[in-house]
């Protein structure tokens, strides 16, 4: 059965990780993504093509080397966008603008494509101009001032939070306005940022502030307001336990053996058990570091109390629900033979995406794109001979 995005033809001008995100999720998904690169491009990490990065990033695309500051190598990207239905791009601002192929440029050609971009800070205002990078915008939009432990200094999140999530958000966008494009027969403008996405991200920590004035700090592995939530020694490796609700907390005290607790006045509202999260975190502790982590985690599930051991990542592709999910995509690449990459973490219920191609050799697609774009193979050999049109790699 054809992927729901199968016709779909995307032009991929994204580099790093935030729009070749937003890029992953078209092509997992049967999108055609043709990648529009310069000539000699490393994929914008630096390091080599078929790397554990570019390998995860740029699976189900085809490539082509376009020199766009050429004259015949625009007007031949502007062939292309007349056939695309989406563009995607993470240029600094004025990149775009600078290379005439715009949102408004390329409405001139094709007034059905949907043209999305993700910037550091956004399209317009003070900032626009700024090139940004995942942990500026992590400083810049609060999260390191409320990760890590109270007194340690900020801390950036492990994983580039921002990058993912202004990619995840720009693909939600795509979609919606080709949603309207079907009602309107008309495509547009889709834009987001990193500091956009942070500042979403900030969620509950956010309207902390916005409503009740609170600057919330740093909490550690303690969930900022629920206690007890956060992570307990056992005697083998460390655990996550949630029982901050009146009832959780009920029983997890009888699970403990300790229903002296329920009957310490400072522990018997959510208030009481925060205020005094210190003592109370120190008193559970020496209970959990008696048995080892299997065993509490089987006492807590049969007794309805959400916890979970605290894995690296060699245990989290180990553990078996990760497994039986199929986190893993063993996907075929022509020049590595095989590569293990993770899967697209969306499912829909009759339809079987998967990894077809690898990544593609720099240009290795270039006579394909091109003749679907309409161009002879004359006016192919004549844009080579301009050298707007890169050489396939061997």
């Amino acid at each position: 059965m054809p992927l729901p995005l199968d016709g779909l033809i995307v032009l991929d001008l994204t580099l790093a990780r935030a729009g070749p995100t937003c890029v992953r999720h078209l092509a997992d998904w049967g999108a055609e993504i043709w990648r529009v690169e310069p000539p000699g491009s490393q994929d914008g990490f630096g390091g080599p093509r078929d790397g554990f990065d570019s390998v995860n990033l740029h699976r189900n695309k085809k490539s082509i080397a376009l020199n766009l500051k050429n004259p015949a190598g625009r007007a031949a990207f502007l062939r292309l966008a007349a056939k695309a239905d989406v563009l995607v791009e993470n240029m600094r601002v004025a990149v775009k603008h600078r290379l005439k192929i715009g949102p408004e440029e390329i409405a001139a050609v094709n007034p059905r494509l949907v043209y999305a971009s993700i910037s550091g800070f956004g399209q317009t205002g003070p900032y626009a101009g700024r090139g940004g990078v995942d942990q500026i915008a992590q400083g810049m939009g609060g999260l390191m001032s409320i990760t890590g432990e109270a007194g340690r200094g900020p801390m950036r999140v492990g994983i580039p939070i921002n990058d993912l999530t202004a990619g995840n958000l720009l693909a939600l966008g795509v979609m919606m306005k080709l949603f309207e494009r079907e009602r309107t027969g008309v495509g547009g403008y889709v834009h987001t940022s990193l500091l956009e996405a942070q500042v979403f991200m900030l969620d509950f920590q956010a309207t902390r502030f916005l409503m009740d004035g609170e600057v919330a700090g740093q909490a550690g592995n303690d969930h900022p307001v629920n206690t007890p939530m956060g992570v307990f020694p056992s005697a083998d490796k460390p655990i996550n336990i949630a029982a901050s609700s009146a009832k959780l907390w009920e029983v997890f005290c009888r699970v403990c053996g300790r229903e002296d607790w329920l009957r310490k006045p400072e522990w018997q509202t959510p208030k009481g058990r925060t205020a005094d999260r210190p003592a109370l975190n120190a008193a559970i502790a020496e209970e959990t570091r008696r048995r080892p982590s299997e065993w509490w985690i089987a006492k807590l599930e049969e007794a309805g109390i959400p916890c979970g051991p605290v894995n690296d990542i060699r245990e989290v592709f180990g553990d078996p629900q990760v497994q039986h999910l199929g986190m893993v995509w063993h996907a075929p690449h022509e020049r590595l033979g095989e590569a293990g990459v993770v899967r697209t973490p969306l499912n829909i219920e009759g339809h079987k995406p998967g990894v077809h191609r690898g990544v593609p050799a720099l240009g290795g697609d270039a006579a394909g794109i091109l003749a679907q774009a309409g161009m002879s193979a004359s006016e192919i050999e004549e844009l080579r001979a301009t050298g707007a049109l890169g050489d396939a790699a061997k």
